[in-house]
Order: C-alpha cells, then sequence, then structure tokens
C-alpha cells in the first residue's frame, strides 16, 4: 500500500507527529509518499519519494497533519486524482480532521484495516471574466470577495443563472459549501448546513442594508459576481489563499465537477463533530 503524507511545515509540533507517523507507517511495512514541503523542511530528500503527478496514481489515500488549513491545501492537491484524505489534527480546531495526535495510532490501525467511512464533499470552482486570473480555482470551504484593506465598502452585483439577485453594498460576501458553513460562513453569521445537503449559502459580510441576510440556495446554480469598488480592485479569497483583482473582473463561481473524500470514523459523524468542536446544544459552559 501507498500512503501520501502532507504537514504544516511551520508548526515542531506538526514535525514531531509527522516523525511519528513516518515510524509507525515504516513498523507496519507501508511506502509513503512526502510531500515536496515535507521531504526538504525535514532533510527528508534521499530517505522518501516525492508526491508527484506521477507517483500520485499509485496512492490509496493521503493523510494531513495540522490543521483546517493544512487539510484545504491537502485537498487542492489531490482533490483531481479523487484520493481520500485523513486529517491528524494539530491546529486550534480541527473541524476536518478525523483524528488527534492523542488517538492517532489507534485510528490509523482501524483506517487500514477499512473501519471507516467516506464522507464525500462538493466543491466549487471560480472562474473570471474580463481578464485576470484565479491562481487557486478550488474551494472545499467558500469563495468570498473582499474589500482591500483601508478601502470603503465594496458593491457585489450578483446574478444566479443570469437572473438578478441582489447588489450587496458590504465588506464583502461569501459564497460557502455545507463544509464552509461551520467557516468564514458561520464567522460572518450565516447558517450551519448539513454537508449531506446539496446547497450553497451566500452570506454578507458587515452588510450596509438591514433588509439583507444570509440566503441558502441550491449548489446547481451558476453565481456571477461584478464588484465595484472605489480603490478599483478587491480581494478574492479561495479558501483563505488571497489575491488582488481588478474591478473589470468579474467572477463566477459554480460548484466544481470534482469532490473531496473525507475518511471519518463510522462514530465521529457530522452531528458528533458539532458537538465536541462548536459545543453544539451544551448549556452548562463556563
Amino acid at each position: 500500500m501507498t500512503i501520501a503524507l502532507f504537514g504544516n511545515t511551520y508548526k515542531r509540533q506538526t514535525l514531531n507527529e509527522v516523525e511519528h507517523l513516518l515510524a509507525l507507517l515504516k513498523e507496519k511495512d507501508i511506502r509513503v509518499l512526502l510531500s515536496q514541503e515535507l521531504r526538504h523542511e525535514m532533510n527528508l530528500v534521499s530517505d522518501y519519494e516525492p508526491f508527484t503527478r506521477e507517483t500520485q496514481e499509485e496512492v490509496a489515500f493521503a493523510i494531513s497533519v495540522g490543521g483546517d488549513g493544512t487539510f484545504l491545501t491537502t485537498a487542492a492537491e489531490v482533490v483531481e486524482k479523487d484520493i481520500p484524505i485523513l486529517g491528524i489534527n494539530c491546529g486550534h480546531l480541527g473541524f476536518l480532521t478525523a483524528a488527534t495526535t492523542e488517538d492517532v495510532d489507534a485510528v490509523v490501525d482501524r483506517v487500514l484495516e477499512g473501519d471507516y467511512v467516506i464522507s464525500e464533499r462538493s466543491m466549487l470552482q471560480v472562474s473570471t471574466i474580463g481578464g485576470g486570473h484565479v491562481m487557486m480555482p478550488y474551494a472545499l470551504n467558500e469563495v468570498a470577495v473582499l474589500k482591500q484593506e483601508l478601502s470603503s465598502m465594496i458593491s457585489v452585483e450578483t446574478t444566479l443563472d443570469g437572473e438578478h439577485l441582489h447588489t450587496y453594498k458590504a465588506d464583502g460576501l461569501v459564497v460557502s459549501t455545507p463544509t464552509g458553513s461551520t467557516a468564514y460562513n458561520l464567522s460572518a453569521g450565516g447558517p450551519l448546513i448539513s454537508p449531506y445537503v446539496s446547497a450553497l449559502a451566500l452570506t454578507p459580510i458587515a452588510t450596509h442594508s438591514l433588509y439583507v441576510r444570509p440566503l441558502i440556495i441550491p449548489d446547481d446554480r451558476k453565481i456571477e459576481m461584478k464588484i465595484h469598488s472605489r480603490s478599483g480592485s478587491y480581494l478574492i479569497s479561495v479558501d483563505g489563499r488571497s489575491q488582488a483583482l481588478k474591478e473589470e473582473v468579474s467572477l463566477v463561481v459554480e460548484r466544481a465537477p470534482y469532490t473531496v473524500k473525507l475518511m471519518m470514523l463510522p462514530d465521529r459523524g457530522f452531528i458528533e463533530t458539532l458537538k465536541q468542536k462548536l459545543l453544539w446544544g451544551q448549556t452548562n459552559i463556563h
């Protein structure tokens, strides 16, 4: 069996956990492909093969060691090859991960024995009209348009399948998948959405209208956004990866042709994760 291993190279705790996993997988005689970043950061270039377009064909699943940000980066690397991902949380929340550093040995054993389920998650794809180029076009969590620092609010003229929806006057607008509903969308006051629902959430950030609220739409709609800004430009954030675009560049956001496959334990579904990570329904919080 071949497994690909990705990790956050900026945290010592994560690198320690990667070392632990490498030793564990070596004991089990499992071939490991390392991300280029890990190979160089840990000086393992001569010891482990890299994860590349050529070697990825042989990968059974990927392991992401870090927080949700690392998981999102891993998803962008493997999504086109339909490779499942097992998340090991070394970060703060770890909403997308299946294990912590405390139970990683037991979780890896269960996964290798086939005791897991696949939670298939939809993604977003963003493209441009009128020039420009989005460096990372796929998002598991969200696509957000934002005002640039120190600029005033932006106007986001939004249409659904060609029908005008609304011109949002706000600090930004978040288009979220169900998976991303617990991320930026939730922080902006958007709704939680079960990952098993085929929907998207449109959530304005600091809207200047009291009558505009977050909206849930079917995920087969094509969303077009024309952005107007006094600065002449705006930011687009794709799963937290930001870049500036000129206001002449419009955006099209739609469901991507790919899905991300999360490897989860059967006893740790969405509801249980809500309770553990977001303290859902608890009344005795101090």
